[in-house]
């Protein structure tokens, strides 16, 4: 069974890949001077950027298993908790990593734009899988914030290493666009499977026992993080992930309104509104008019 290793701190972190530690709170850190280890289970109570060079082991978050590929970058936030599982007893691990304490971005511009890189939130089967143009920009980007890291702390060294954070982030930030587009064959099969989940759940019981369904909801149906699932969606459709359920629901009650043997609050929660109101409400923003009107105009 793997060890579980905690890891609050840059030099916890640190400590355990055989690194010095430069800063309190942040590292770029080069695995293979790691001592060849066996699979752990990790709880992170900082960020990090890990970049696998190479397959070594497999990774379990959740019930889900992510084998690593060359040029794999997984991101990871604070309170995460992830389980190498190697398949030998010991590996060796290669690759590199960005480790920093959310305490190093206070005050800075980054406490607030950290929270629109969803990524940090993708699952690790989510993976960014870098080409080789864009494993070299991230590691140009890197060696940067190691050589900011390792000169004297001044007055300067924490905006500069956050600036180059930041730039960082951006890049990834493209390169999943990228891969957005790369993967759209397999996007359109999981926008497939979302229409049929609507589907089916709409033609359920579920509307009546638990109500109107959520982004997370469908997002746990096919086994994807509600950000990355929204991202993909908003990619593909141009309309968030809730937008496009509200679009379907419009749809259906439309259908629905054509029954004149069922009154407009029977419908409402037929379709999962707890509150009538709030359907008058949707339907309203949405189509123009309220329910009643559109049922007399047609």
């Amino acid at each position: 069974m793997s060890d579980h290793k905690t890891f609050d701190t840059v030099k916890d972190y640190n400590d355990f890949n055989n690194h010095t530690t430069h800063h309190p709170l942040v590292s770029v850190l080069d695995f293979s001077k790691a001592k060849p280890r066996h699979g752990h289970k990790m709880t992170f109570g900082t960020y990090a950027i890990i970049l696998k060079e190479v397959k070594c082991g497999d990774l379990i978050y959740g019930k889900h298993t992510y084998d690593y590929q060359e040029g794999t970058l997984v991101f990871i936030g604070p309170g995460q908790v992830i389980d190498v599982r190697d398949k030998t007893d010991i590996y060796q691990p290669l690759g590199r990593a960005l480790n920093f304490h959310p305490d190093l971005i206070l005050g800075s511009p980054l406490v607030k734009q950290i929270e629109d890189y969803g990524f940090f939130s993708y699952k690790l089967s989510e993976a960014l899988h870098l080409s080789t143009e864009e494993m070299q920009t991230f590691l140009d980007v890197l060696d940067k914030i190691e050589n900011e890291i390792k000169r004297p702390i001044d007055k300067h060294s924490k905006k500069l290493i956050n600036s180059n954070i930041g730039l960082l982030l951006d890049y990834c930030d493209r390169f999943y666009d990228r891969q957005f587009i790369t993967r759209q064959h397999i996007n359109t099969g999981i926008l497939a499977g979302f229409e049929d989940l609507m589907n089916g759940y709409f033609n359920s019981e579920k509307p009546y026992t638990e109500g109107l369904p959520s982004v997370a909801y469908f997002a746990d149906q096919l086994h994807l993080s509600a950000n990355y699932f929204g991202e993909l969606v908003k990619k593909e459709t141009g309309k968030s992930a809730q937008e496009y359920i509200q679009t379907k629901l419009i749809e259906l009650a439309k259908d629905k309104i054509f029954d004149s043997s069922k009154s407009v609050k029977e419908i409402a929660f037929e379709l999962g509104f707890k509150y009538p109101q709030h359907f008058h409400r949707l339907f309203k923003q949405k189509v123009g008019i309220t329910p009643s009107e559109f049922r007399n105009r047609n």
